[in-house]
């Protein structure tokens, strides 16, 4: 009640604007300040969720180009994990693999270790996936809801104006200049808060379906990894253009010397051995 006071003090001050935010807030009493105040909360927790996915997100992302600098470079599958962070997406999946791997061998019912396998890697990632969702259905709830609210606003702002004009007998600019700019206000601030959420939510749903499609890929080299004892590793392509390359030099370098035995460059008709002209 004191906020509320000290704002109507300061709406009605001499020489401030008696159309504003505060003073449209003061006239519209508890149905605008709570208006107001979810549209608010709900701004503020979707730039907290945008901030956090981005972080978590961006870490995911990291830990994808460690794998492939890295990771497949390692002797055996459990010397490769220790490389990850004890909290990586990417480590979470080799450890879970290699649990199935153990447990397989427990079963006493027998069960394909291609199938048993698969499944796990599946479930693991799985998980993942839910963990990064986490979130986002807030983001498209105030997407598809902030409007709504806002537009709860702009309704009662112009039943008071209403009102107010009913309660004048005229029309008058003075008498529905508060309630209507109210009812503007509100719907402003119901768009405000729902077009950054659409497009945050927009934004990391792309970003967690690239972050998947990785891991899904990183999940079907480790299945194929398990499956043949180490033998199947993934080629990446820039291992494949180092090999092109390397092979092409090589079988060009070997035309050469074919042609041309000894290496040396063909004498030019005219020419001796060294270079120079013979003389006349």
């Amino acid at each position: 009640m004191a906020f509320l006071q000290l704002t109507a003090a300061a709406a009605a001050a001499p020489g401030e604007n008696p159309y504003g935010l505060l003073p449209a807030l003061q006239q519209g009493g508890v149905i605008a300040w709570t208006v107001f105040v979810i549209l608010v909360g709900m701004s503020i927790m979707s730039f907290y969720i945008l901030f956090t996915k981005l972080m978590q997100q961006q870490k995911i992302i990291s830990q994808g180009r460690k794998v492939r600098s890295s990771f497949w470079n390692s002797p055996n599958l459990r010397d490769a994990s220790k490389k990850l962070d004890d909290k990586s997406a990417y480590r979470a999946i080799v450890d879970d693999a290699l649990v199935a791997q153990d447990q397989h061998g427990k079963l006493t019912d027998p069960v394909d270790q291609h199938d048993w396998m698969a499944n796990s890697l599946a479930r693991s990632q799985g998980a993942i996936g839910n963990r990064l969702g986490e979130g986002l259905a807030f983001l498209a709830t105030v997407g598809s809801t902030a409007p709504f609210i806002g537009l709860f606003g702009t309704v009662i702002g112009i039943y008071r104006a209403l009102i107010k004009i009913g309660a004048a007998g005229q029309a008058s600019i003075d008498a529905v200049a508060g309630p209507v700019g109210e009812a503007l206000i509100m719907t402003a601030l119901g768009l405000v808060v729902a077009v950054p959420a659409v497009l945050a939510y927009n934004w990391l749903i792309r970003r967690n379906k690239s972050i998947m499609e990785d891991l899904a890929a990183f999940t079907n080299d480790l299945h194929g990894y398990l499956m043949s004892n180490g033998a199947v590793k993934p080629v990446f392509a820039s291992e494949t253009r180092n090999a092109t390359t390397a092979a092409t030099t090589s079988r060009n370098a070997s035309t050469t010397t074919a042609g041309n035995p000894g290496g040396r460059q063909p004498v030019r008709p005219g020419a001796t051995q060294t270079g120079t002209e013979p003389s006349a």
